[in-house]
């Protein structure tokens, strides 16, 4: 019978899994997780995890029993140490495992502050795993004292808690302004305007100079000489692929596992989905870190592991929620010449990245009618009268027809 092995028990390898049954396979499934907790949502960690809101059960993707009803075999808490992919074998400890095809779904990991600027005091952290979240709930405290390094979108929803539960918040962006690697300057304007008028400090255009502190962080010295007063840091810097194990059994790299239309990776009987895996897209290669892209595009490889042979066509959606506002993203803004605003109306404002008369993506905040027609839109390959979106009295539905 066969055996389908997969390495990494994130979103992308617990759908990939779930999918090779229900697509027919009948063969043995082995799913492996370095971490000791079944297959769960990181998205909520550093939103309703983190608040308390949500407890560990509710972030599991399936109930215990569906993998034992699905015949999938789970190993936990167990990192696969090398792979063989001429004997087709991995490794977990002194124990080797046959494989008949082999998928790589070892998603990201975040990027640390380098020892040498203090990022391994203590008080520094992380927010990428469940035992991140973990190690750092006690700290937040009213009135402690939180310095969150980046302000990316882990940053800020980080920041949004800290603000939320009553801590003192800074955050410390080296770039010209917060977001600027993902978002238009109006999606950062609303969220820099956002955080500060919930007493977030948000600093821009300054790096980190180090860490100050004996054993245990106290202090964030900036590059323009500024001392910050710390009772814990956050590092909100980006992440990486996860791709050693991919390196180890001799796969192409190129920003993450390089994979054809297919999800093959270079080597026979290996492919890869998810956060850690590259793939054709239009003339170039793309790799998507979101909760979408890991869902069908490890969808897509289970298919054609069995056989389909269809390409995945990404369909690029995110979304982050910070305080009140939630904002919804379509689409991929690469190569934006233009914004189009429309609103706000309340609480609802969104902007539409163009180039040329071409719709790339929207960033809608609360507007979920504005998220859904982009997408639609966007999907379709059509690209609406810039006039009519900023119309705030034109139907939107009305650009679908």
């Amino acid at each position: 019978m066969a055996h389908f092995v997969i390495v990494g028990a994130g979103q992308a390898g617990a759908a990939l899994a779930a999918k090779l049954r229900s697509a027919g396979f009948d063969g043995d499934i082995t799913l492996i997780g370095e971490e000791p907790s079944p297959p769960y949502q990181r998205p909520p960690l550093s939103k309703a995890y983190l608040l308390g809101e949500m407890e560990e059960e509710r972030l599991w993707l399936r109930g215990a029993d569906f993998y034992a009803e699905n015949r999938i075999t789970l190993r936990l808490g167990q990192p696969v140490t090398g792979i063989d992919p001429v004997a087709r074998h991995v490794t977990l400890g002194s124990e080797t495992l046959q494989y008949d095809e082999l998928a790589l779904t070892t998603g990201s990991v975040p990027r640390r502050l380098p020892a040498t600027i203090g990022g391994d005091l203590d008080g520094v952290y992380t927010v990428r795993t469940l035992a991140d979240v973990d190690a750092m709930r006690a700290q937040f405290q009213p009135g402690r004292h939180v310095v969150i390094i980046g302000g990316g979108y882990i940053g800020l929803e980080a920041a949004a808690v800290a603000a939320k539960l009553g801590l003192k918040v800074s955050v410390v962006e080296m770039a010209p302004r917060i977001l600027q690697r993902v978002a238009a300057p109006e999606t950062s304007d609303h969220f820099r305007a956002l955080h500060r008028a919930h007493g977030v400090d948000i600093l821009e255009g300054v790096g980190l100079d180090r860490l100050l502190g004996e054993g245990r962080v106290s202090a964030a010295r900036l590059t323009d000489g500024r001392d910050l007063q710390a009772d814990f840091v956050i590092a909100g810097v980006g992440i990486l692929p996860a791709t050693a194990l991919a390196e180890l059994a001799g796969c192409a790299l190129d920003n993450g596992i390089r994979t054809d239309e297919f999800g093959r990776t270079s080597v026979p009987h290996i492919w890869s989905a998810g956060d850690c895996a590259s793939f054709p897209h239009g003339e170039g290669r793309l790799r998507l870190e979101s909760v979408g892209n890991a869902i069908d595009q490890a969808e897509a490889v289970a298919a054609n592991m069995l056989g389909a042979n269809q390409p995945y066509l990404a369909k690029p959606w995110f979304w982050s929620d910070q305080y009140d506002c939630k904002l919804q993203i379509a689409g991929l803004n690469t190569g934006y010449d233009r914004i189009v605003t429309r609103g706000p109306t309340g609480a609802a404002v969104s902007f539409w990245y163009f180039r040329g008369t071409t719709l790339l993506a929207v960033d809608a905040m609360n507007d979920p009618r504005a998220y859904m027609v982009g997408k639609r839109l966007i999907e379709m390959g059509r690209s609406p009268d810039p006039a009519l979106v900023a119309d705030t009295t034109a139907d939107l539905k009305g650009l679908l027809k």
